[in-house]
């Protein structure tokens, strides 16, 4: 398999990923007053995963690329410094614990309304 194939494997992968979490952060919404997340946003030079405006919070679901990401790290501290909380998930958790991932995502959204 040539590395055009395995990046776009990759892509959707990631995709698929993503959008397991936003059907249910979507389904989800309802229980926290329909904080209304949106998926793949550009901010502040980024494009975020998901980020909810109120309260400010941003998702991130990463792969193993990102593990010990110095870029990563910098743009945690840019949201951070600007009120956000930053959540980051693997993507094998929202894959093996899906309703564990929500209920992290729900009780940090929680306790910023």
């Amino acid at each position: 398999m040539g590395i055009a194939n395995h990046l776009h494997k990759e892509v959707n992968h990631k995709t698929n990923i993503s959008g397991i979490l936003h059907d249910s952060t979507r389904a989800s919404d309802a229980l926290v007053g329909g904080l209304g997340f949106r998926r793949q946003y550009p901010l502040g030079g980024y494009i975020l995963d998901f980020v909810c405006f109120r309260p400010k919070l941003v998702v991130e679901v990463d792969g193993g690329q990102h593990a010990e990401s110095a870029s990563d790290a910098r743009r945690d501290a840019h949201f951070r410094e600007n009120g956000f909380v930053v959540l980051r998930f693997w993507n094998d958790d929202v894959i093996r614990n899906l309703d564990g991932v929500c209920r992290e995502i729900l009780a940090a959204a929680g306790k910023r309304q």
